[in-house]
């Protein structure tokens, strides 16, 4: 291991932007114990994997990564260097103990709700493996350090805030109240402290996050529960931030405030990510989802009336327990007549513990797999029209960082789609109106629409 001050990091996230939000705070709890971040796993003395285990597949590419992480810490071993391997977040919530039977080598599994105490658990784990997945009775954001400004700078000028962790819907397919617990939401002054730290370090957008994040009745203020929408209004009020979004939301808790608010908030940006899972109703009733379809189109009408160019991007699983040809036809009927800017479609995977994972009626894989072919296909020209639809708009654009070409940038559209532009002097943090001329593979392609073109002279 290396002295104290020099020690090195390595943080590798799965699945979700909260595993994300959660991969930053890890480092800057580590960053107090002399531990600065690295992108080579090869040089850490320090490796996190900090797992989802949404999907049977996220899963097993941890155990994939641990065998990788267990050669190199031999490497260094030989080389007369040591390495502590941690696996967090919600796999080592779920599977606990079990990841030390199947992977050896690791010397602390840890859960979301305890990352807070890794320093204390690091040293314990230096005399003998342990495993932390208890739901602790006090907040880990209490206890949670700020980041630096220098870190935040390096980290960006957007920024992911987490306002509520949890779920109490109990979707049939679905781990996340087993892994994360209930739903808890963070107090309003704690999360806008945190925004404004952030905005003081020249963050410029902000997304909230929670697992059901629009669910969110935090203490406000004025000690009342707060709503999304009311803490959104007053997010919107710190200076220096100027763009606003939130994911991930469910249908239930799409009140009327929150869908007037992307009509009448400025900063609120005009994307939406509003998971559906399928277009069935019959199978929406399986997974316990408690909306039918026709809700879930009343509020995409609601919420395009309020914010006619907003995007909408969704969730979808194909091949649940039970889903027939016809369930399936209403799943591609539903995504024909919303029109989604995006989508994240997987083939249905059954977790332990949920209760579609014994539902005798298992979709053939086959089945499952041709059916998610057909659904992408639809999904990626859905993809494809919205944004050939943006081509000779003009469109403001957050500058994040230089592009790959000499004096290109790039940085996020209102509609989160990447656009790289000629920079014209534009410096990372600006916001620029950037006229759309082309489609690229990943990204749009534009012009600055305020500044003359430079003219080839004679």
């Amino acid at each position: 291991m290396a002295q104290d001050g020099n020690r090195k990091v390595y943080v590798k996230s799965y699945g979700c932007q909260m595993n994300v939000y959660d991969a930053q705070r890890m480092a800057d709890v580590l960053a107090p114990e002399g531990y600065v971040e690295t992108g080579e796993v090869g040089e850490a003395d320090l490796v996190v994997l900090n797992t989802c285990h949404i999907r049977e597949k996220a899963a097993e590419k941890v155990y994939s990564e641990l065998g990788r992480v267990r050669e190199m810490r031999r490497e260094r071993e030989a080389g007369g260097a040591g390495m502590q391997v941690v696996v967090a977040g919600c796999v080592a919530q779920a599977e606990g103990p079990e990841i030390l039977r199947r992977a050896k080598g690791v010397d602390l599994v840890v859960g979301p709700q305890s990352y807070h105490r890794l320093p204390e658990l690091l040293a314990e784990a230096r005399r003998r493996p342990v495993v932390d997945t208890e739901f602790p009775a006090e907040s880990k954001f209490d206890a949670l350090p700020q980041a630096t400004p220098e870190r935040t700078r390096q980290r960006g000028v957007s920024a992911f805030v987490t306002v509520q962790e949890g779920c109490d819907k109990f979707c049939t397919f679905c781990v996340v109240p087993y892994t994360r617990g209930a739903e808890v939401s963070r107090p309003a002054a704690a999360i806008l402290t945190e925004i404004a730290r952030l905005a003081a370090a020249g963050v410029r957008e902000v997304s909230l996050l929670g697992q059901n994040v629009n669910g969110y009745h935090g203490e406000g203020l004025d000690g009342a529960d707060w709503s999304l929408a009311r803490l959104i209004r007053r997010v919107a009020e710190v200076p220096g931030i100027d763009r606003i979004r939130y994911t991930t939301s469910h249908p239930r808790d799409m009140d009327g405030e929150l869908i007037a608010l992307h009509g009448d908030l400025p900063a609120m940006m005009p994307y939406l990510h509003l998971p559906v899972q399928s277009g069935s109703d019959a199978i929406l009733s399986a997974m316990n989802r408690k909306h039918g379809r026709d809700e879930y189109l009343r509020i995409i009408d609601q919420v395009r009336a309020a914010r006619p160019d907003i995007a909408v991007s969704s969730d979808f699983i194909v091949g649940f327990p039970g889903e027939t040809d016809a369930d399936f036809r209403d799943t591609m009927d539903l995504v024909e007549r919303v029109g989604f800017a995006g989508a994240f479609s997987f083939k249905y995977s059954p977790r332990p513990g949920t209760p579609a994972a014994d539902n005798a009626a298992q979709v053939p894989e086959g089945v499952k797999a041709a059916r998610l072919a057909e659904l992408q296909a639809l999904l990626d020209r859905q993809l494809k029209a919205y944004n050939a639809a943006t081509v000779g708009r003009t469109v403001d654009v957050l500058v994040e960082k230089a592009g790959r070409h000499p004096g290109q940038m790039v940085g996020k559209s209102p509609y989160l789609q990447p656009v790289a532009f000629e920079g014209g002097g534009a410096q990372i943090g600006d916001i620029v109106p950037v006229r759309v001329t082309a489609l690229g593979t990943y990204s749009l392609l534009g012009e600055r629409a305020d500044i003359e073109p430079e003219r080839a002279t004679a």
